[in-house]
This record gives structure tokens, sequence and C-alpha cells, in this order.
């Protein structure tokens, strides 16, 4: 099926790699023009690094291939000015927004965290996410839809770490739910959609990190990818140690389609099964 999303002009913050990159290039090939924003800027408080300009570069390049015209821009999320600009210049750019991915996301979950662990994540998870949507909002006309990620972790009895920045996480994906229903029923009567993608651990650079992989293997001192491996499947009905981005990318397509078109407050849980074990 191609061509989903023809016409369409797709924002997405967290654009540069990982999950990000995957959306924009799956609503690249589906026919969206794209507006990749990124900090690409490390965090003293995360222990793996963000992404960097070569990464924003290896976006361009895989929509460009495509056919596709993309528009990157470095921003803070958890900078309201800068992202009332992000959209701004994107508007110029493009003419119009029709669709929205707030993805970027942050996980802390060292031990013995300061606490502006929470701080950072609770800035870029939640009010990262607020920053986007508001900006976003007053450009968006009927039809447009808004999809927000969310985490397995906002449906489990305990989160990734009891460090600060493991709490924040949890804490902004749990409460990302409530936000979802609620706008949404704001956003409902100008024709507008609001959703969420729950995915569970996905391969991206935010798993496959030391601290992530202590925090499966907590029985070694230094477990490496293949020992966290074993154990991450732990998580899933179905025996599979992670999703793919392209699988959340799926779904992210069928939420910006408008063959979801009277979808809205909801979230879809793409996880291996995850939530039937928690």
């Amino acid at each position: 099926m191609t061509g989903r999303v023809t016409g369409k002009v797709a924002l997405i913050t967290g654009a540069a790699r990982g999950q990000g990159r995957s959306h924009a290039v799956q609503l690249a090939r589906e026919g969206a023009d794209i507006i990749a924003v990124d900090y690409l800027t490390s965090f003293d408080t995360v222990s793996y690094p963000m992404a960097t300009q070569e990464d924003q570069r290896q976006t361009v390049k895989e929509v460009e291939a495509l056919g596709r015209r993309i528009l990157t821009i470095q921003a803070d999320v958890r900078d309201e000015a800068a992202m009332r600009q992000a959209v701004a210049d994107g508007v110029a750019e493009f003419g119009k927004i029709d669709v929205v991915v707030a993805n970027a996301g942050i996980c802390a979950i060292a031990k013995d965290q300061p606490l502006q662990a929470w701080v950072d994540v609770s800035g870029v998870n939640l009010g990262g996410v607020l920053n986007t949507l508001n900006a976003a909002i007053p450009h968006l006309g009927a039809g447009a839809s808004l999809v927000v990620t969310g985490s397995l972790a906002a449906l489990s009895k305990d989160g990734p770490s009891s460090e600060p920045g493991g709490v924040a996480y949890t804490w902004a994906k749990r409460t990302l739910v409530s936000l979802v229903h609620d706008l949404a029923v704001v956003l409902a009567p100008h024709s507008i959609r609001l959703n969420g993608v729950h995915p569970s651990n996905c391969n991206t650079d935010m798993l496959h990190h030391e601290a992530m992989y202590q925090t499966f293997r907590p029985d070694l001192e230094h477990p490496t990818r293949e020992d966290a491996t074993e154990a991450f499947p732990v998580l899933h009905a179905i025996p599979v140690p992670w999703v793919e981005p392209a699988d959340v990318s799926q779904v992210i397509v069928f939420l910006a389609s408008d063959e979801s078109r009277y979808i809205t407050g909801q979230f879809i849980n793409c996880d291996a099964g995850g939530h039937l074990k928690v």
C-alpha cells in the first residue's frame, strides 16, 4: 500500500535517528513531506549520546531518496519559543502542517542520579510534547492528525528504574494517556484527531547501552548486549526481545492517514503483547 498520506506535511520531533527517523522515512514513502526537528545535543544525566548532525543528514538522505522534500530544524522541545519558531518555519516552507508526531524522548536510568535527571526527562517527555502540540495546534485545519509517543512503561506497575530519571520517564508517559484523552475532546469539534502509540523496548540507541542492560541483568557487573537480549523477552507475550522502529512507524502512518479518520483519543500498543503481562 502506498500513497496513504500523499500531499500531507508531517512535523516530527526526535527525527534525526531511531523511531523518529523511521517515522519520517515511512511517512515520506507514503507521500508526505517532512519537517524534521531534533535537539542534536546530549544531556549530562542521560547515559547514551543524543543524535548528531551526521544522523540528521542521514535522515535527509533517506527522505530525499524517496522523492520527498524535507526541512531540518535544530530545536529543543523544552523551549516553547523554539518550538513555535520551528512550526512557523515549517509552515513558511510548506504552507501547512497536516500531521504532528511528538516523538522526542529521553530515558535516564543510571544509578545514583542527581535530581536534575527528573528535570531533564520530565521536561522532554511531557513538557516537550505539550510544547510541540501547543505550537502546532493553531496552524492545523480539519483532518489534521496528531500522534504522541507513549511507552509500555505507562501501563506497567514499575517503570524502568526507581532513580529520578526513571520515575520521571514513567510519570511522563502515564500522564500522556490523560493528555491524549482530554485534549482529543477539545480538538474533536474541529475535526482534528489526537492519538498515541505505546511501544515496548524498541531497537534504538535508547535501548542499547550499558545502563539499560544492567536494568535487565542486575546479576552482572558489566552486561553486554547479548546478555541483555536474553532477558528482554520477559516483557513480552510474543517471545521477542524488542520491536523494530519500522513496526511502530506502521502504526504512526495509520494514525496519520485518513484510514483512521474516526479514531481519536486512543493509544495503540505496539508492544509484542507486553500489556498482557502487566
